[in-house]
């Protein structure tokens, strides 16, 4: 196997697979990056099993083949490399020389046959996307997601196709985030499928231009979304996300509007006394007035008072201080609209006027 390609065209693939390539493994080979060289092409593939991405360059003086090679080794050898630098990669038995300019490399390298093989079982349903719509959904939601949550169908990301209608909904038990959007053309199926955790913050990183389309493709057990010259595949969770709709079908108070910036940084400043472990902070609503309000163990307290439209009765709900501002700061518009449940069960955050996005967080004990 050999090949000769421009060091800028090799490190934004390596780049892009070594964010599914674990560090600790338990096989040796996914530490490593397969190299296959067909006639005038390079295919790069990292996988850790649960994850995929597949790359494909343009690269000349090619003698096909294929070899592994250590991910992470070569990437750095790249990055280190100067701009622009012609590579020539060249396998010998169990070794791979690097050459670049007056530079030469000899990397421990296994053969393509130990490379594990990634199930890849037929994809029956389809839709197109713009990425940088795709990618809003994601940033919109992916904050809520549970991290090694014993209830493992939280440690992902639900992705709802109804025809033409999109929602991608995540929430760790503590809060909730909805994300809804309208596809350009009509699907003609339904499907709730879970993305895993790893899989939605290495799509999210890989969405990086705008402006394309991208393909995703859908089956029970995978998704395969292809963006441009590159294919990331993963295997779906095995579960049903949680029916959620039921916060919906309650009563409210009245909703509250606040001034966005003025609840942001009013937040911010509280939450410095607040108890480091939960961050409780409380709102006291009363008439055309917000008050926030905390203290800590070491009995030090904070106050801040800010204006509102509310004109109810006199209301106080606590709160996770991060879970309020990690909301607002997804929140686009210039004032943010705060719905209490009438039980005092939840709090909807939302836009006034756009109602694409969705935000929920549960009360604490303070």
């Amino acid at each position: 196997m050999k090949f000769i390609i421009n060091r800028d065209v090799l490190l934004t693939p390596l780049q892009q697979l070594v964010g599914v390539i674990e560090k600790r493994q338990t096989m040796p080979v996914l530490a490593n990056v397969l190299l296959v060289v067909t006639d005038s092409q390079l295919t790069l593939t990292g996988t850790d099993l649960e994850l995929q991405l597949v790359a494909t360059v343009e690269v000349s003086e090619t003698i096909p083949g294929a070899i592994t090679v250590p991910a992470r080794k070569l990437l750095d050898l790249c990055r280190l490399l100067p701009n622009k630098s012609e590579i020539q990669i060249e396998s010998f038995d169990d070794k791979v020389k690097v050459t670049a300019n007056k530079s030469r490399f000899s990397l421990s390298c296994l053969p393509a046959e130990q490379y594990p093989e990634f199930p890849e079982p037929e994809m029956d349903k389809k839709f197109s996307i713009n990425a940088g719509k795709f990618k809003k959904a994601l940033e919109k939601t992916i904050f809520c997601m549970a991290n090694q949550d014993v209830r493992y169908y939280l440690n992902g990301l639900l992705l709802h196709i109804s025809n033409k209608k999109i929602k991608l909904v995540a929430s760790d038990g503590h809060r909730l985030a909805v994300y809804e959007d309208q596809l350009e053309t009509t699907t003609d199926y339904e499907i709730r499928i879970i993305l895993p955790r790893k899989g939605v913050l290495e799509l999210y990183r890989l969405l990086d231009n705008p402006d394309i389309e991208i393909t995703v493709m859908l089956s029970n057990n995978n998704i395969k979304v292809e963006i441009n010259q590159l294919v990331f595949l993963a295997k779906l969770v095995d579960a049903k996300y949680p029916d959620f709709s039921k916060v919906f079908q309650q009563a409210f108070y009245e909703p509250v509007v606040v001034h966005k910036l003025a609840l942001k940084e009013s937040l911010t400043r509280v939450a410095v006394l607040a108890n480091e472990k939960f961050k409780g902070v409380t709102l006291e609503f009363s008439e055309h007035n917000l008050k926030i309000t905390t203290h800590n163990p070491e009995h030090d307290e904070a106050e801040e008072e800010i204006g509102s439209d509310y004109r109810g009765d006199n209301l106080n709900i606590s709160f996770n201080a991060q879970y309020i501002l990690d909301a607002v700061s997804n929140i686009d518009s210039d004032t943010v609209l705060l719905t209490i449940a009438s039980n005092v069960s939840s709090c909807f955050i939302n836009e006034p006027t756009v109602c694409e996005y969705k935000f929920i967080v549960m009360p604490m004990r303070l």
